[in-house]
């Protein structure tokens, strides 16, 4: 393979214009997530089907795009980001806005899968273009608006799906969600010169294989943190309000409140830490390690003592707001131990723990519930990030030590 064209001279507004890019597909990608759930009574009542049904339509979507995210990596590292991106984004697109003409619900099950077929690009092409395009003095902050798009499109699919419910019928409202990502297609193409593949190894230079990337030690330790973290978050956003009802009896109106403070604090968090770690680049794991000590102690306070309804809110913003903000200093991380030409593979494979993670917490700590238990729930939740800091300090420094042994075999 030969190496990589020159990267750009440093301009935030260069890096702005690449991150607005991205993000935008990456904004979709999320949104189209959560665009079927505000449907599915209208659904139910159409075609006649069962919730269970009803619910696979969005398991097929999500499965999809999880089991297919690592073999996308390793073509978006051969083959260039840039066409799978594009594609991949099209098919998202289209797939959606072609639900709108399903005269039966089995018809939008096979839709599903495409959309999460080309849902599964997302990842591996945007880590990849943003790890070649982006100066390194932003690529922080740059992860960080990455991430924040993403949350920002979970969290206006339902209202915006609900708006364009009360104008027009259920297929209207799909064409038009569907058809938004044309746009986004074609502005990928006209400005696609300035989004630069990342860099490959020099012709010549020896270069792991994908397989032995992904099952090194610090991949799969960094597998391993990402699902322990997307457990810990799935068991707080599954069980939260049920957990304090059944402990405290707080009213769900107080308890949902404490829930949207954490969300709104962990989405907050992602542009907080991703200036951070622009900053201070050499200290990230201690800054994870320390926020999510944090975020543990903080969760652990409303499983243990009932708060007044003021401070309830008060204290899960700030655990929501640290844990949040060890996010993209996670993400630097991982970057930084990828090998080069290799960050599309490694973001496919590592970042599918994440809807693995919120696939396994929810029924488990539902039987915790069901046994007469809510008080170990936040306890658990505690526990696996606990869990997940050993796996992050053990990933870092296998890493470390692993980029030191190859540059003393180089020298």
């Amino acid at each position: 393979m030969t190496a990589a064209s020159p990267a750009p001279a440093p301009s935030h507004g260069h890096d702005a214009r690449i991150v607005a890019l991205i993000g935008t597909g990456h904004f979709l990608s999320h949104f189209y997530m959560l665009t079927l759930p505000p449907l599915f009574l209208l659904w139910r009542e159409e075609f006649g089907v069962s919730f269970a049904t009803l619910g696979l339509a969005v398991a097929l979507m999500s499965g999809t795009t999880a089991v297919l995210q690592t073999p996308v990596g390793f073509w978006v590292d051969r083959w260039g980001a840039r066409p799978f991106l594009v594609g991949g984004t099209l098919l998202m697109a289209l797939s959606v806005a072609a639900m709108s003409l399903a005269p039966a619900f089995w018809m939008i099950l096979p839709l599903a899968v495409l959309s999460g077929i080309g849902n599964s690009v997302i990842h591996p092409a945007d880590y990849a273009i943003l790890a070649g395009s982006v100066n390194k003095s932003f690529m922080g902050r740059a992860f960080a608006l990455h991430t924040f798009t993403g949350n920002l499109g979970f969290a206006l699919a339902p209202p915006v799906v609900a708006l364009l419910l009360s104008v027009m019928d259920w297929r209207g409202a799909l064409l038009t969600v569907g058809l938004l990502g044309l746009p986004v297609v074609g502005a990928i193409l006209l400005q696609s010169r300035i989004l630069q593949d990342q860099a490959r190894p020099a012709k010549g230079q020896d270069e792991p294989s994908g397989r032995e990337v992904l099952l090194s030690r610090p991949m799969l330790l960094f597998f391993a943190f990402f699902l322990l973290t997307s457990m810990a978050g799935s068991g707080v956003q599954a069980w939260l309000v049920t957990v304090l009802g059944e402990l405290w009896g707080t009213p769900v109106l107080v308890a949902s409140s404490a829930l949207t403070g954490y969300l709104v604090g962990a989405t907050c968090g992602t542009l907080v830490g991703g200036w951070i770690a622009d900053k201070t680049r050499r200290s990230l794991l201690g800054m994870v390690v320390v926020l999510t000590l944090v975020a543990m102690a903080l969760l652990l306070v409303p499983g243990l003592v009932p708060l007044p309804e003021l401070v309830l809110p008060a204290v899960t913003v700030v655990a929501g707001l640290a844990l949040g903000t060890s996010r993209t200093p996670r993400d630097v991380m991982l970057r930084d131990a990828a090998p080069p030409g290799q960050v599309g593979k490694v973001f496919g494979f590592v970042s599918a723990g994440l809807p693995l993670g919120s696939a396994i917490t929810p029924v488990p700590m539902g039987i915790l519930i069901d046994m007469g238990h809510p008080g170990l729930v936040l306890p658990v939740v505690a526990g696996l990030l606990g869990l997940s800091l050993f796996c992050a300090g053990g990933a870092r420094t296998a890493s470390v030590a692993g980029r030191r042994a190859e540059t003393v075999a180089a020298e």
